[in-house]
Parts: structure tokens; sequence; C-alpha cells
């Protein structure tokens, strides 16, 4: 026998059950809205998940002091940058250097200087070895860019840091977009190959004479390039401020279509039951208001002493509902 419940006590049912299907769809608010490949929370009111990282941060370096500073720099931008990536794995073949320059809308790129004095292939890292070669069949138009460089002001005060300059031009001519160039106020340099204008063509550091100076102007560099525009585009980490009292009805969750339909199919038959007891509760109380005891109409009375409530069926046994104490005598 099939038991149905008053139509009141259905409704109550189908909207427990909608409300738990759709909260079976509707996002966790406490957690970031969006996924991607890092989420990261910035205070109870702040959540942040970057799609990808938006900035490689590559390198060359001889002896280390360039890959400190790269630290620095992606540290100071957060998981807005990936690396520090050394360009002597890059360059092992074209294909892994390619797939890196091409996986990030922009990049911050550096580099020492040891062949002082010469005019092309300064570094004395991997770039010499890309510069004129395989960095040729790169397309990297419209990509933002970003140099710094190293340097001894003080011992080679004429070629200050000059291989940056090299780096910088390399990529400028490959059509990037180059932004973050620097005053040379504060240094003590006599000339530099790394002076575009009046201006330096990037941040220049010198861990020899004024390493107490580089956290500083590492933090002002990249203050810089974000004022600049170097995170605006279409795949900037997305960074939003979740108010503790998010209106759920804004956010619109993703729901698979096989869900969808079985959710769908759910709701038909819940609807379907509502109005066969809404039509059972008519039938009861037309009956009421003409004066026939239920208990002489097609129902049958089911007392439970224990509970004092009694469930009416129906002589086919199809319907049923419940009422409060005993049933009234015929």
């Amino acid at each position: 026998m099939m038991l149905k419940i008053p139509s009141s006590m259905i409704s109550i049912g189908v909207m427990a059950n909608i409300c738990v299907q759709t909260l079976a769809f509707t996002p966790n608010l406490s957690k970031p809205i969006f996924q991607g490949l890092g989420q990261h929370n910035y205070g109870d009111d702040m959540t942040a998940t970057a799609l990808f990282a938006k900035i490689g941060v590559i390198f060359g370096t001889s002896t280390g002091s360039t890959e400190t500073v790269a630290s620095l720099i992606a540290e100071e931008f957060g998981p807005d940058a990936e690396g520090p990536l050394d360009i002597d794995d890059l360059a092992e073949s074209s294909d892994s250097l390619r797939g890196a320059f091409d996986k990030y809308d922009a990049l911050i790129v550096g580099t020492p200087t040891w062949n002082t004095g010469a005019d092309t292939e300064r570094s004395g890292t991997s770039w010499d070895e890309i510069y004129y070669g395989n960095m040729q069949d790169l397309n990297l138009s419209g990509k933002k860019v970003g140099v710094f460089g190293l340097g001894d002001q003080i011992s080679y005060g004429e070629n200050y840091a000059d291989a940056s300059g090299e780096l910088h031009d390399v990529f400028q001519t490959l059509g990037c977009q180059m932004m973050g160039y620097t005053s040379q106020d504060g240094y003590e340099h006599e000339a530099s190959k790394a002076i575009r204008g009046d201006l330096f063509c990037g941040l220049l550091c010198d861990e020899v004479n004024q390493d107490d100076l580089t956290a500083s102007r590492v933090e002002k560099w990249v203050d810089q390039l974000k004022q600049e525009g170097i995170l605006d585009g279409a795949s900037v980490a997305i960074r939003e401020e979740i108010p503790s009292s998010v209106d759920v009805d804004s956010v619109t969750p993703e729901i698979p279509s096989d869900g969808m339909r079985a959710l769908e199919e759910e709701n038909a038959k819940l609807r379907a039951m509502l109005e066969d007891n809404s039509k059972l509760l008519d039938r009861v109380l037309k009956q009421e208001s003409d004066g026939i005891s239920i208990g002489q109409a097609d129902f049958t009375p089911h007392y439970n002493a224990n509970t004092k409530v009694t469930m009416w069926t129906s002589s086919d046994g199809r319907s049923c509902y419940y009422s409060n104490g005993s049933p009234s005598s015929p």
C-alpha cells in the first residue's frame, strides 16, 4: 500500500528536497568561488585564486647573485608570478624555450654582466647563446617585459650592468612591450649601455656596493610595474573581496547536464505528488463542510493510542492522511 501524507506536509517535504538538491550544486562561499591552479587567502574578507601564474621570472647567473634578486622579485609579485626560472635550463632546447615564453603573458628577465666592454653577448650566461639564435624564432610580439640586471658600479663604472641593455634590446626588437624604466639617481657609475634616454632600461642592482638597497629597490620597482599595467590582461589572477554576507542568488553555479536532468525529473515527480495531495485535501474538506463524517466516507480510521494520531486510509489503499486525536464515532 502506498501511503501519502497531507498536502501541507508534502509541501514541506517538497521544499526540503528541492533545497537539498539545490544546495548540492551551490558553491561553498567560505571558499574561493573560482578554481584554478592556486588559491590564496588574504584575510577574512579577501580570497584570491590564480588561474595560472601570469608573470614568468627568468634569470641568467654565474655566481648566484642574479638568482637572489630574481627570487626577491618573484616573492614581491606573490601568486601572480612563477619562478625564478634559470635560462640555463630553458635554453637546452627550442621547445622548452618556446614553451616557457609562451606560457606567460608577461616576463621579468634578468642578467649579470661579465663580458665587460664587449659589443654583444655580454652576460656570460646562456642568454648569449640564444639571443641571435633560438629567440629569433619566437613570437613574442606584444608581450610585456621588464628587465633587471646586476653589475659593479665602482669597479666597472664605465660599463655598469652593460648586459642589461642588450637583454632589453633583444626583447624590444622581437616586438615586446618594454616597461619598468628607472632613474639613475643614487648610483655612482660613469657610463652604461643599459641607459635609454635618461633612464636605465630596467631595474639595476649592485650586490657588491649597494646590497643594502636591493630589497627596497625591488619593492619599488615591482610596484611601478603594477602601476604601468604589467598585470592587466585577460588572464590576470582573480582577486575578489568577498563580503561575509554574499547574495546566494547572485552566484550561478555550474550544474552538470546529467545532474540538471535528474533534478528536473525529481522536481516533476514532487510537483505531481503535491497536486494529488492537494486534490485529496480539497475532497476531505468538502466532505466535512457537507456534514459527512470522514469515518462514514471512503476512508477507514486507524488510531494509534501511543501517539494519539489517527491515520485515515482510502478504501483502495492508495491514499491516506492523518488527524490528531481519536476518530469521531459514526
